[in-house]
Formats: C-alpha cells, structure tokens, sequence
C-alpha cells in the first residue's frame, strides 16, 4: 500500500495538536515527541506536524511565510456537505481563519481555511453520480 506523508511547519506544536485534535484528528504516538507529531487522517494518509527547528532538518532554503504566500493547498474529501460544513465550523473554533468563500458546483462542495500557521486547508465532498458526462 502506497502512504503519503505531508510534512508541515508549525510555531508551536501543543498548540497545533490541540487544533487538529478538535477536528477529530488523533495522532500516532510511536512518531509523535517534542519536536514532531503525527496526525492521522487515514491508515494511509499522515501529516507530520513538525517544529520549525525539526522542519528546517529535512530542507534547504527557508520556510515559506505563509502571510506572503500559499506553499500548498491540502484537501481532505468529507463524506457529505454536511459534514464539510461540521468540519469548518469545529475549525473556526478552534482557531482557523476563513480562508476563500465556501464554492458549489452541485455535484462538488467544498470550503477552506487557514489553520493556526497559516496552512491552507480545503474540505471536499464530491457525488460521483452527479459529476456531469465529459464530452
């Protein structure tokens, strides 16, 4: 089985596992110390939160200023329109910031927002019956 990790650069680590922890997110606690958590999002699919110190380890160059610029655009699918709704709304509350407007194009729903670093996430729910037929 293929995995992916995504690997991110975060202020304060505490403080992000309790954001994504209010989503829902759990984190495996064999990959997860002072420097790094890893937050599950599937049995395939994994986000290493890293401290800045740890994250400028594995690159060359700066981090990327995320008040200046978008560095990635990660998007999780949801089940339902419901739940990308749910989702957004435990977000805001958390701490994110709104990112674009919510966009509808019926047979796909999807909203973003910025998490406490400023990483943009967007939340998808798609209906595969209702994709139009390609031409």
């Amino acid at each position: 089985m293929r995995m992916i990790f995504v690997n991110l650069p975060v202020k304060d680590l505490e403080a992000s596992k309790t954001f994504f922890g209010a989503l829902g997110f759990a984190f495996n606690p064999a990959f997860t110390d002072e420097n790094a958590a890893c937050m599950v999002v599937s049995e395939s699919i994994f986000v290493m939160l890293l401290t800045e110190a740890r994250f400028r380890d594995f690159i060359t160059g700066e981090i990327a200023d995320t008040t200046k610029a978008t560095e990635v655009l990660t998007c999780l699918s949801c089940e339902s329109r419901e739940e990308v709704d749910e989702s957004l709304a435990k977000a805001l509350s958390a701490g994110a910031r709104p990112w674009k407007p919510n966009m509808d194009y019926g047979f796909m729903y999807g909203c973003s927002f910025q998490d406490l670093d400023g990483h943009v996430w967007e939340l998808m729910y798609m209906d595969q019956a209702a994709i139009p037929p390609q031409s």
